[in-house]
């Protein structure tokens, strides 16, 4: 728990040095099925909004499919590794949506942006990075206008021992040796298993959430229980 720890400390740093490498080993090591989770949980905000915040947005994939879902006039994306933010940024300029995302460097735990500011707030697959999970749920609500919804994906343990013995053999050996292979970097594909074994989901994820003053929260899994979609309202 200790190295995790002194890791999530450092995960701008550790993202910055895989950045380049990011989104083709997403692709590879779920065999493609990232885009579809990041369609379904897109799908679960209700309604185009004005102004929507997504927190970690990395290499801006999930932002991007907001937009092509017509989900949001704006988006602010925002994340701590500036590298993953340059790459995003290049995706911006070659789609053209220059005006209607912005990104800035951030950390989600001290957010700058001033209280009810944002119509929504998504986070695909970064909550389990947070330095301090209940600061960063705390910032996400500060900051989240009232009558507001938030959508949170993200990995999960599966449930099925089946599921998930063949789940723990990919993640903790094929996993590492692949991203070691393609990115150099043993180090950060490792973290990858620890971070989501060690993480909280489901039920417990939800309380977390309901702490920070979130209701309505709800969870619905995605393949065999390794994704899970959150949502929840600020009233």
């Amino acid at each position: 728990m200790e190295k995790l720890k002194q890791k999530k400390e450092n995960i701008g740093s550790l993202f910055d040095n895989i950045a380049k490498y990011y989104d083709s080993l997403n692709h590879i090591l779920s065999l493609n099925i990232d885009k579809y989770w990041r369609r379904k949980a897109v799908k679960m905000l209700d309604k185009k909004v004005l102004h929507l915040l997504d927190v970690a947005t990395g290499t801006c994939d999930f932002a991007i499919e907001i937009i092509k879902q017509e989900k949001a006039e704006k988006i602010t994306g925002i994340d701590l590794s500036n590298n993953m933010l340059e790459i995003g940024q290049k995706k911006i300029n070659q789609q053209w949506l220059n005006e209607r995302i912005h990104l800035q460097q951030e950390d989600c735990t001290q957010l700058t942006f001033e209280d009810n500011t944002f119509d929504a707030i998504t986070c695909a697959f970064g909550v389990r990075n947070f330095n301090n999970l209940s600061k960063g749920l705390n910032e996400m609500f500060r900051v989240l206008k009232p009558k507001s919804k938030i959508i949170i994906l993200e990995f999960s343990y599966p449930k099925n021992k089946v599921v998930r013995y063949f789940y723990d053999f990919y993640f903790t050996k094929i996993l590492p040796l692949i991203g070691k292979f393609v990115s150099k970097d043993k180090q950060a594909y490792n973290y990858l298993p620890m971070s989501v074994k060690n993480f909280i989901w489901g039920e417990k994820f939800l309380e977390q959430m309901e702490k920070a003053g979130f209701k309505n929260t709800k969870y619905k899994t995605l393949t065999f229980g390794i994704c899970t979609i959150y949502s929840a309202e600020k009233l």
